[in-house]
C-alpha cells in the first residue's frame, strides 16, 4: 500500500474568508483592486479587438487601448500600495 504525503500543512479557515484572504495575501482592499484592474483589462483588450481597416483611426484607437491596459497592469502590481497611501497617510509632522 502506497504512503500518501503531505504536500500543505493544514490551515485553519473557521472565520471564513478573513483566514482565505490572509493565506493568499490580499485584503479586502486589494482584492477590490484586483477586481477593478481585471475590468479594465477586459475593456482594454475588447478596445484592441475592435480595431477599424483605418490605419490613422486604428492607430489611435490602439494606442488608446494599449494605454489602458499598462493602467491596469500597473494598477494590478502597484494598486494596493497606491491606495494604501490614501487611506493611511502617514503624519509628516512626526
Amino acid at each position: 500500500m502506497r504512503k500518501l504525503n503531505n504536500i500543505a500543512a493544514p490551515v485553519d479557515m473557521s472565520s471564513g474568508f478573513k483566514d482565505f484572504f490572509d493565506t493568499i495575501g490580499l485584503t479586502g482592499g486589494g482584492l477590490v483592486t484586483k477586481g477593478i484592474a481585471a475590468v479594465i483589462a477586459v475593456i482594454a483588450v475588447r478596445m484592441l479587438l475592435q480595431l477599424s481597416s483605418d490605419p490613422k483611426t486604428a492607430l489611435r484607437k490602439g494606442s488608446m487601448a494599449v494605454g489602458t491596459l499598462f493602467v491596469a497592469v500597473v494598477l494590478a502590481m502597484y494598486g494596493d500600495t497606491l491606495f494604501s497611501t490614501v487611506t493611511n497617510p502617514a503624519n509628516p509632522k512626526g
